[in-house]
């Protein structure tokens, strides 16, 4: 059994399936804390067993019907009051301790048992529905009791040898802590659903939207418009790159909060007609009105992808001479997208495909290396590097990523590779002394390091070796000591 909707996982903040008794799940104090607060004395040993029908109607004189129809799915009853105010929003991060038992008393999973609390974002269906709706309901610091109907639990079918079918249950739920939905890997945006969308469908690149915006900054709103703007091209409407990453995880109708780091802001520039000074974090409630999503690779010929290419790469050319390297990323990445697994057919098609991908890849490099995503460039050198193995430029970048890195010797082999394409480049000529003398330099380090090791280690040896001449000189002398002592014994006998 586990309430996560076909998961089954341990160690790693999520749930288990093991069926505890009451003895073997000893909850924390504060969970079992006892106030004046109504319903804190709720199900404890002495209610059990209960009946649904009786189960219902206690709940519902001391808690409250928390799903959204009020159709008495989960009955709520708070057991120890929040610290604060704040509820989890859709899509947020939650942590909680939980215990869930049968109406019979006998207790059927137990994060405290564990000592390993659980964490999802909640309201995406990732657990039981009875855990979306109730945890939605409570407050940070919060310790609820949840009855819960088949339908909101495990249904019809239970779960074999743990829940039987149709079976009401009870959770208690701790909630320890929460926080947004973070949509990049580097934490840089920060989304908080304020109203779920509908449907399932996203904007995807490409996709033209229709949206109202309304942008802070320290709690000052600069921004407050309604807008329309092609997804990959916000930077034209003066969109920030975060709210524009943004659309291809909304639905429309969806109202959500944005938090965004200054990457996905208005960067280390700021924003002065704005009067937003530079690297300041930023925050947009966005409402995605309407979408028209654009026509996915597998909807156009190959004759039309490469037709809209050019356009792309136009766009992406534009992005680059303004300074713009994330968004013309997204345009180059849409090539990419296209065109990859394309063959052609003819020599002439084949060369155009290959011609038109090599370009992709080296401007993706030429990006990455200007806002320092050193492991991009060489991957996208890398992908040129096979298709042309003597590629002039994706070899030099591929060197310019390396020496930033600090692999001077891989760099250097990468020079001189651009040398046998081209003697006459003076740059690749250039970078070599540089790497040289790096490797020089680093060598030089190491020289110092290990001649330092070295000393101290010879240092401590001849502390040791003194150290222990000093305890064998003093045991000698001590032994001499007591042997010259045994000698005058005698003669002082006889002069007594």
């Amino acid at each position: 059994m586990d309430v996560r909707q076909n998961v089954q996982t341990h160690s790693d903040n999520s749930l288990s399936v093991d069926v505890l008794s009451d003895s073997s799940c000893s909850s924390d104090p504060a969970l079992l804390h006892r106030g004046r607060y109504p319903g804190a004395d709720m199900t404890t040993d002495q209610d059990f067993p209960m009946d649904p029908q009786s189960a219902a109607a206690v709940f519902a004189a001391k808690g409250s019907d928390v799903t959204p129809n009020k159709d008495q799915g989960v009955f709520k009853v708070i057991k120890r009051p929040a610290l604060d105010g704040e509820r989890p929003m859709i899509g947020d991060r939650v942590t909680v301790h939980y215990t869930g038992k049968l109406l019979t008393g006998k207790t059927f999973d137990c994060s405290r048992s564990r000592k390993e609390p659980v964490s999802f974002n909640v309201g995406k269906g990732q657990v039981l529905k009875a855990w979306d709706v109730g945890v939605l309901s409570m407050q940070k610091g919060e310790v609820c009791t949840f009855l819960c109907k088949p339908e909101y639990a495990y249904g019809a079918v239970g779960s074999p040898n743990k829940i039987p079918p149709n079976s009401s249950v009870l959770f208690e739920i701790e909630l320890i802590k929460f926080e947004g939905e973070m949509l990049t890997d580097d934490r840089g945006i920060m989304r908080r659903i304020k109203v779920k969308g509908e449907g399932f469908l996203n904007p995807n690149d490409g996709a033209s939207v229709s949206v109202h915006l309304e942008g802070s900054c320290g709690g000052r709103l600069f921004d407050c418009r309604d807008v329309s703007f092609v997804v990959g091209e916000g930077e034209d409407k003066c969109i920030p790159l975060g709210v524009d990453r943004a659309m291809d995880k909304m639905q429309k109708g969806e109202c959500c909060v944005l938090y965004l780091k200054p990457k996905y802001g208005f960067g280390s520039e700021g924003k002065p007609e704005y009067k937003i000074g530079p690297d300041k974090d930023i925050v947009y409630e966005v409402e995605l009105k309407d979408f028209k999503r654009a026509r996915e690779s597998w909807e156009m010929t190959l004759n039309e992808k490469l037709d809209l290419a050019a356009g792309v790469k136009h766009k992406g050319n534009q992005y680059v001479k303004a300074g713009h390297y994330c968004q013309a990323i997204v345009q180059y990445q849409r090539i990419v997208n296209w065109l990859e697994l394309e063959c052609g057919t003819g020599t002439e098609q084949k060369e155009k495909i290959q011609n038109v991908i090599l370009t992709a890849y080296l401007n993706l490099a030429l990006c990455f290396l200007r806002i320092k995503e050193f492991s991009q460039v060489v991957e996208s050198c890398n992908k040129v590097i096979e298709l042309e193995k003597s590629n002039e430029k994706a070899l030099y970048r591929r060197g310019e990523a390396r020496l930033l890195r600090n692999e001077f010797s891989m760099a250097l082999t990468d020079f001189q590779q651009v040398l046998q394409v081209n003697p006459s480049n003076r740059a690749a000529r250039k970078q070599i002394s540089v790497c040289q003398s790096k490797i020089k330099e680093y060598h030089e380090q190491d020289k110092k390091i290990y001649a330092n090791m070295f000393q101290k280690f010879a240092e401590r040896d001849a502390k040791v070796g003194r150290s222990k001449r000093r305890r064998e000189d003093s045991g000698r002398s001590s032994m001499n000591g007591e042997v010259t002592a045994k000698r005058r014994r005698p003669s002082q006998d006889c002069n007594l």
